[in-house]
C-alpha cells in the first residue's frame, strides 16, 4: 500500500517531464527519419536514417562540432583554472576585502549573453574599441575577429562571463571541506602545495566533476556570442555547431536535417560526459 501510494505521488511528475521533456525529443526524433522542411507544400516525407547518413558527408556540420569543441575545451579549461585560483585566494581568511571581491567577482555572470556579446563587440571593434586602442597603445596590434583569432576571442568573452560561476562553486566546495586533514597535514610538516595536491584537490573531486559537467554542457550550447559579433564567420571559422544547426533549421527551413545534427551532438556530448566522469571518479 505504501509503494503504491508513493507511486501515485509521483505520478504528477512524471506526467509533467513526459509532455515538457519527453514529447519534445519524440517529436524531435521523428522529424529526423522524416525529409521534413517548413517550405515544402506536401509535408513531410519519411526517410529513416538518410539525413544521419549525410551528415557523414556535410563538411559544414563537421566543421561547426570541431569549432564548438575547440571552444568548449578553451573556455571550460580556463574557467577552472581561473575559477580554482580565484576560489583559493578568496577562501583564505587573510585575504583583505574577499567579501567585496566574492560580490564583485559574480557579477559577470549575471548579464545575458546576448548583451555581453554586443558589449564585446564594440570594445573589441577594430577601429573604436576601447579594449583595441588600449593594445595598441602598449605596441599590441591584434585583429581580436580574425580568422585565426575569433574563435579564440569567443572562448575568452565566455570566460570573462563564466569564471565567477566555476569559482561560486569551487569556493562553496572548498569551504565544506573539512579543517582536520588540513591541520594535521601541517602538524605534520606539509607544504601549502603538498596540501593542496593530496588533499584539497582529492577532497574536491565530486564539486571539480560537477563544475566541468555544468559548464562544459552549458559552453556546447553557445550561441549568443556567435550571433551578436561574428554570425560565424569569417568563413565558417567561428560556426559553433549550435549556430550551425539554427541556421539550417531556422534559415533554410530543412528542419529534418537540423533535428539529426541534434542528435548527433547529444550522443557526442553524452559520451563525453560519461568518459570525463569515469575518469575523473577513478583518478
Amino acid at each position: 500500500m505504501h509503494i503504491a501510494f508513493r507511486y501515485r505521488l509521483l505520478l504528477p511528475l512524471i506526467t509533467a517531464l513526459l509532455l515538457i521533456v519527453g514529447y519534445p525529443l519524440g517529436f524531435s526524433f521523428w522529424v529526423s527519419l522524416q525529409d521534413y522542411r517548413l517550405t515544402a507544400i506536401e509535408g513531410a516525407t519519411w526517410i529513416g536514417i538518410e539525413h544521419y547518413i549525410a551528415l557523414l558527408r556535410n563538411n559544414s556540420f563537421w566543421t561547426a562540432l570541431r569549432n564548438t569543441l575547440v571552444f568548449v575545451a578553451t573556455a571550460v579549461s580556463l574557467e577552472l583554472l581561473l575559477g580554482l585560483s580565484l576560489a583559493m585566494l578568496l577562501h583564505r581568511r587573510t585575504t583583505l576585502g574577499r567579501n567585496f571581491f566574492r560580490s564583485i567577482l559574480l557579477t559577470p555572470m549575471f548579464i545575458t549573453p546576448i548583451a555581453v556579446g554586443l558589449m564585446f563587440r564594440f570594445l573589441l571593434n577594430s577601429q573604436l574599441g576601447v579594449i583595441t586602442k588600449l593594445t595598441e597603445a602598449i605596441g599590441l596590434r591584434i585583429d581580436w575577429f580574425s580568422a585565426q583569432n575569433a574563435l579564440l576571442t569567443l572562448a575568452l568573452i565566455d570566460v570573462w562571463q563564466w569564471t565567477p560561476f566555476m569559482l561560486l562553486l569551487l569556493l562553496a566546495g572548498l569551504e565544506a571541506l573539512p579543517e582536520e586533514p588540513f591541520e594535521a597535514a601541517r602538524v605534520d610538516g606539509a607544504s601549502a602545495w603538498q596540501s593542496f595536491w593530496h588533499l584539497t584537490l582529492p577532497m574536491l573531486r565530486p564539486t571539480l566533476l560537477a563544475a566541468i559537467v555544468i559548464r562544459m554542457l552549458d559552453a556546447f550550447k553557445v550561441y549568443e556570442y556567435v550571433y551578436a559579433i561574428t554570425r560565424g564567420g569569417p568563413g565558417e571559422s567561428t560556426e559553433t555547431i549550435q549556430y550551425h544547426i539554427y541556421r539550417v533549421g531556422f534559415l533554410y527551413y530543412r528542419l529534418g536535417e537540423a533535428s539529426a545534427m541534434a542528435y548527433v551532438l547529444i550522443a557526442v556530448i553524452l559520451v563525453l560526459v560519461v568518459t570525463l566522469f569515469y575518469s575523473l571518479r577513478r583518478a
